[in-house]
């Protein structure tokens, strides 16, 4: 599926307290517009890539890009300009998509977000094939209040359902552009993201993790908040896991999220994937934060028989609240049955999906232990792993 990627440049920044919009200040070194394109423009998997711009902001977007490598300038549609909103500018951006006859799936990033991750923009691009609509959350830390009109609380919302959300945000175009027609036709305006219009339209909105690094520029001291992450140096972490489950009656194993043909099940509390379990515990390791069974008891009834790509997923997620990088994960299945090699593909393919990884950041190997122990008896599988990711130095 072809997908798109929309950036809205179109605001004029005022509350960042510099004359020229906040797109065009340089931060690092370069214009904020074109960090925000460098993962977009990085990302062979992109095709179109659209800049929606202020109405007199023509010279500025030249002078902008003209700091991009000529490869990926040619990889830029011409700019769109935007209206006096954000939501009329993304409406805007998706009309020309659809003009020059684009269809499939968008990405809408905001150029304020200069600090967008490349591993934030491939889990976006994952979340295109899974539904119509996703976006990038962080779970709220801060306890939340809600005002009325003189500014009295009147609720304190459970904290554990709320999150804060960013972009990317990814969606199917259609549906995405219909949605705005609709909004634009009805005189809903107002919406300040576009996955708030794809719910008024009635379209269920998935989320995905998000990135903390992921800061959007909106006052001065944003500004300053960004040069210093960027600055930031980044410290290599290493974690291992390891898991066993003994053989039962049954006709299949889980393993790595793949379901194997076996003459026999596994005895496990969960789906029993000791790949997924291994790789679980390595990253909760490297970030020092327990392990699996410490934030998934054997004893709470929830986790019996649960997918555990969920808690793959969970680590992973950890991971990007901390801030982090996962650079590799290494997995290594160990037993005489069943064979590991035919399915070693869709095995890398599903680890790389879970933890928003490029394929060639996973790796299983698989071998027998030569018929000696439980593993050699045919009484079990093990597995063992390792996990490298970057967290931000402390401070």
């Amino acid at each position: 599926m072809a997908v798109a990627a929309l950036i809205v440049a179109a605001g004029r920044g005022l509350r960042a307290g510099a004359e020229a919009p906040k797109q065009y200040r340089r931060l690092g070194g370069q214009p904020v517009l074109c960090r925000a394109l460098a993962p977009f423009l990085a990302e062979a998997r992109i095709g179109p890539v659209l800049v929606v711009i202020g109405a007199r902001d023509d010279a500025r977007y030249r002078n902008a890009i003209a700091e991009l490598g000529e490869g990926e300038r040619g990889r830029l549609l011409p700019p769109t300009h935007g209206g006096e909103t954000r939501q009329a500018s993304v409406r805007a951006g998706l009309k020309a998509l659809s003009e020059a006859g684009f269809t499939g799936a968008v990405l809408v990033h905001d150029a304020a977000r200069a600090l967008v991750s490349p591993e934030l923009v491939h889990r976006a691009l994952v979340a295109t094939r899974k539904t119509q609509a996703a976006i990038p959350a962080l779970a709220v830390t801060d306890t939340v209040k809600r005002l009325d009109a003189d500014g009295r609380i009147v609720e304190t919302p459970p904290r554990d359902r709320l999150v804060s959300v960013q972009t990317p945000q990814a969606f199917a175009f259609a549906p995405l552009l219909a949605a705005h027609e609709a909004a634009f036709a009805a005189g809903a305006d107002g919406f300040t993201d576009d996955s708030a219009i794809m719910e008024w339209a009635g379209h269920e909105v998935a989320t995905f993790a998000g990135d903390p690094m992921n800061l959007k520029l909106t006052h001065p001291e944003d500004f300053i908040a960004a040069e210093q992450r960027l600055g930031r140096s980044l410290v290599t972490r290493v974690g291992t896991g390891y898991d066993v489950h003994a053989l039962a009656d049954g006709d299949h194993v889980w393993i790595g999220g793949v379901s194997i043909p076996h003459t026999h099940g596994v005895t496990a509390h969960s789906d029993g994937d000791v790949g997924l379990h291994a790789l679980t515990d390595a990253l909760l390791g490297a970030l020092a934060d327990g392990d699996i069974g410490s934030h998934f008891p054997p004893s709470d009834p929830q986790w019996r028989g649960a997918s555990s790509d969920r808690f793959l997923a969970f680590a992973a997620e950890r991971v990007a609240a901390r801030g982090g990088r996962i650079d590799h994960l290494d997995l290594t299945i160990i037993c005489e049955a069943p064979k590991v090699g035919p399915h070693r593909d869709a095995i890398r393919a599903r680890i790389a999906a879970i933890a928003g990884l490029r394929l060639d950041q996973v790796g299983v190997k698989a071998t027998t232990s030569e018929r000696l122990g439980f593993t050699g008896r045919g009484e079990g599988l093990a597995a063992q792993a390792s996990a490298s990711i970057r967290l931000p130095e402390p401070e």
